[in-house]
């Protein structure tokens, strides 16, 4: 299983359920894959946040507030990308 396959079933697995087949090449990918076991934990960490911020709206969505070390670096790579 590539990559781009383990990162598109993972952004399916938001919307429907995996079969069993799907499920257990998944996860036999993340276990040898670092790169995909981390987008995976980002996209739970994505996903938390927006359903988090639609149930309790704004005020506590502003808790998650990102460092200022990565401000300057999402700012800094944003720069380069233009």
């Amino acid at each position: 299983m590539s990559c781009k396959e383990v990162s598109e079933l993972l952004s399916q697995s938001i919307e429907r359920r995996l079969s069993l087949r799907e499920t257990l090449r998944l996860r036999m990918h993340l276990l040898v894959c670092d790169a995909c076991a981390r987008f995976k934990r980002q996209m739970e960490f994505l996903h938390a946040a927006a359903r988090a911020y639609a149930q309790r709206g704004m005020s506590t969505a502003r808790q998650w507030v990102l460092a200022r070390t990565a401000r300057e670096r999402i700012r800094g790579r944003l720069q380069r990308e233009r």
